[in-house]
């Protein structure tokens, strides 16, 4: 257990770190006693479990792909949070003891469920994601039927008296592989394990599909789903392009309308193609114009908006702000760029890059921060009062020049609008007249399609 006794503290600053805002929409349902099956998508390895680890209470033992377990250290991190091995059929020949053949690999299996059964009946927890692989993109793939076998095993163990609940947690990231993108967990009311006795019963293998489908439906009606990458690209420039204008009513304390909407971009796209596909090719045409115009410009949507407000104060804390952010990097660069740069170097699959830099940064920074305090201390101040004041703006300047960077951009596209609107004000009103007309059919279309449903 000591992830939850020393590396759950440190995993959940590292989390608060890397994602701008972490919102649980439900939360009473991650905190529910146990026992409990936790059942999630897996658009992002290690990050999937770990954020569930930090937003429940209890203590959470996971099941893991047996690959995890070959290398002695990873096995030792892996055991350490209170993991279980899970042998699949294209892990043959690759776990723990060497499973070689289909027979050893159902044996070991068996093994693995047994110790779930113990876990769930005295109280305990355990997530599992049953699609079985994880891949970064906004779909749910087939779930198979483990996570509903062993739930009721555990409770035909019992008796169906055990109590044990499935909750379904569906991960929406809004940005997977972004520093500082935002991530909503839409936590599903529980499923009571003893409701379906009656068909476990009558045919095991019924009763696991019928609580497999269950699951299903409840992560379904709480992701954000796309048909393939094409469609989700699509729609994600829309959100980007768009966002404010289809969302006007954004409410800043909540992510849940953000999902709604794309939600429901991407539900509407498939009826707009078979109701009127003519008007929608001639629409993403005119949507690929406009982008277009934006780019020779220099501009994006949002410049258009900003570039009448603002322009001197925008100015001035660009200029004012400089050397904080210029102090900001020359403290923070090399622990910033470092795990990025591991992370390209480990691996070519985007669903492990976000972990591998959160794993990689939880070393760097506190490394560099050490250092860093101890040369000033030793080589500069030999005051600790002064020190203390030095370590203290390390990370607060860190933050203010990743937010300085980030909108460094954002303010010279808003005096290149203001400019083009005082040079070329006709080019500047064709632009904001493209948008409208552009907004008006993207409004009028989404509310046909929720007068259809």
């Amino acid at each position: 257990m000591l992830f939850y006794t020393v590396m759950k503290p440190l995993v959940q600053v590292a989390l608060r770190v890397f994602f701008r805002r972490i919102e649980v929409r439900h939360p009473e349902r991650m905190h529910l006693p146990g026992p409990l099956l936790l059942a999630g998508n897996h658009p992002n390895t290690l990050m999937d479990p770990l954020l569930a680890a930090v937003n429940r209470r209890q203590p959470i033992a996971f099941l893991a792909k047996s690959t995890f377990f070959q290398n002695p250290v990873l096995r030792a991190i892996m055991q350490s949070g209170n993991s279980i091995p899970i042998y699949r059929a294209q892990d043959t020949g690759t776990g723990v003891g060497g499973v070689a053949t289909p027979e050893e690999r159902a044996a070991q299996n068996e093994a693995s469920f047994g110790r779930c059964y113990d876990y769930l009946g005295k109280g305990g927890t355990i997530m599992i994601f049953p699609e079985g692989t994880s891949v970064s993109e906004r779909r749910l793939r087939p779930l198979k039927t483990g996570a509903a076998r062993i739930a009721l095993g555990a409770e035909a163990r019992y008796g169906f008296k055990l109590g044990l609940k499935v909750v379904p947690v569906a991960t929406n990231y809004f940005d997977p592989h972004k520093f500082r993108s935002d991530v909503l967990l839409n936590v599903a009311p529980p499923i009571c394990v003893a409701d379906y006795a009656a068909a476990y019963a009558h045919d095991p293998d019924e009763a696991a599909d019928q609580l497999t489908e269950a699951i299903r439906v409840a992560l379904e009606r709480r992701l954000v789903i796309s048909r393939d990458a094409a469609e989700d690209a699509f729609v994600q420039q829309i959100e980007r392009t768009f966002g404010d204008h289809l969302n006007p009513d954004d409410d800043p304390d909540t992510l849940y309308d953000n999902f709604q909407l794309s939600r429901t971009l991407l539900q509407a796209l498939p009826w707009a193609e078979q109701q009127f596909p003519e008007r929608l090719a001639e629409a993403r045409g005119r949507f690929d114009n406009y982008l277009a115009e934006l780019r020779r410009h220099g501009l994006n949507d949002e410049a258009l908006d900003s570039q009448r407000r603002g322009s001197i104060v925008g100015l001035l804390n660009l200029v004012l702000g400089a050397p904080v952010w210029l102090y900001g990097v020359i403290n923070n660069y090399l622990p910033y760029i470092l795990p990025s740069a591991v992370a390209k170097r480990a691996t070519k699959d985007v669903e492990f890059v976000a972990p591998i830099m959160l794993v990689v940064g939880m070393m760097t920074f506190p490394l560099a921060y050490a250092l860093q305090i101890a040369a000033v201390q030793h080589w500069l101040t030999h005051d600790w009062r002064l020190t203390l004041l030095y370590g203290l703006s390390l990370p607060a300047t860190g933050f203010y020049a990743l937010s300085y960077w980030s909108t460094l951009s954002a303010r010279l596209r808003r005096l290149r609008a203001a400019r083009l609107f005082r040079r070329a004000p006709a080019v500047g009103e064709a632009l904001l007249a493209q948008r409208a007309d552009l907004v008006a059919e993207l409004q009028e279309a989404r509310e046909a399609y929720l007068a259809a449903r």
